[in-house]
């Protein structure tokens, strides 16, 4: 079970009404809480001394884009923040701009308390796994791709893949089925995020592709079966550890 009262979460939202539910709402679960209005006040304060995690609106104030530029901005200094995207804007390009720059979570307002504080609470689960990873279970081995479920971490030929936690579940759940074709719809599943189209799968595959070439520039294994979803493919994998 997650331990809050070691857990400081920063919230970055400009309308006052809104900060303050989810003020309250973190606070009832026994998380410390730090507020903030504006871009410039949030980046002074956390760019130092980072939160545990960051709940962050895009339009902040005059800024229409303010929330994209401070994620940038305590991402290159904290690279393992945990970044949740909270906004209206849900359009299929703020989504993909808000996850490629590194965010955890992109979820649209309005939401539930509850489930705000659910999604905190496991994104919260994650990042202390992922501190600890001497704690996390062995790795399931799948041909040259390795996987801890548990921490969301993937590593290809003993390289380490710095994927996002979107880009995690995808690659995640396509090898679980390798050989097999898997429809948009069953990957939009495996997302675990709301208006997901073709387009987004789409990018979220390149974005998977083009890290591992990063790793190894021969990787071939993710297969587009057009109009219908993308395979996994990899032939040095002799056995399948799924069921």
């Amino acid at each position: 079970m997650l331990s809050t009262m070691s857990h400081t979460i920063a919230i970055v939202e400009d309308d006052p009404d809104q900060r303050l539910n989810y003020q309250e709402a973190m606070e009832k679960k026994g998380f410390t809480v730090r507020a903030f209005a504006e871009r410039a006040e949030a980046q002074s304060s956390l760019t130092e001394e980072a939160p545990d995690l960051v709940i962050l609106d895009i339009m902040l104030g005059n800024e229409v884009d303010g929330g994209f530029q401070l994620c940038r901005e305590l991402l290159a200094r904290h690279p393992r923040l945990p970044v949740l995207f909270l906004t209206e804007r849900i359009d299929e390009i703020d989504q993909i701009s808000g996850l490629r720059l590194g965010a955890w979570d992109y979820q649209p307002k309005p939401i539930s308390l509850a489930y705000l504080g659910e999604r905190v609470a496991s994104l919260l689960r994650l990042r202390d796994i992922r501190l600890k990873p001497e704690q996390t279970p062995p790795a399931r081995e799948l041909g040259r791709l390795s996987i801890q479920e548990e921490a969301m971490l993937i590593h290809w030929q003993g390289q380490a893949l710095d994927l996002t936690v979107t880009e995690f579940r995808l690659l995640a759940r396509l090898a679980r089925s390798p050989g097999h074709a898997l429809a948009y719809e069953t990957l939009m599943q495996a997302t675990i995020q709301q208006y997901v189209t073709n387009n987004t799968i789409n990018t979220h595959m390149r974005n998977i592709r083009r890290k591992l070439k990063q790793l190894d520039p021969a990787f071939d294994c993710i297969r587009n079966e057009y109009g219908f979803g993308y395979r996994w493919v990899d032939s040095s994998a002799t056995d399948n550890p799924y069921p």
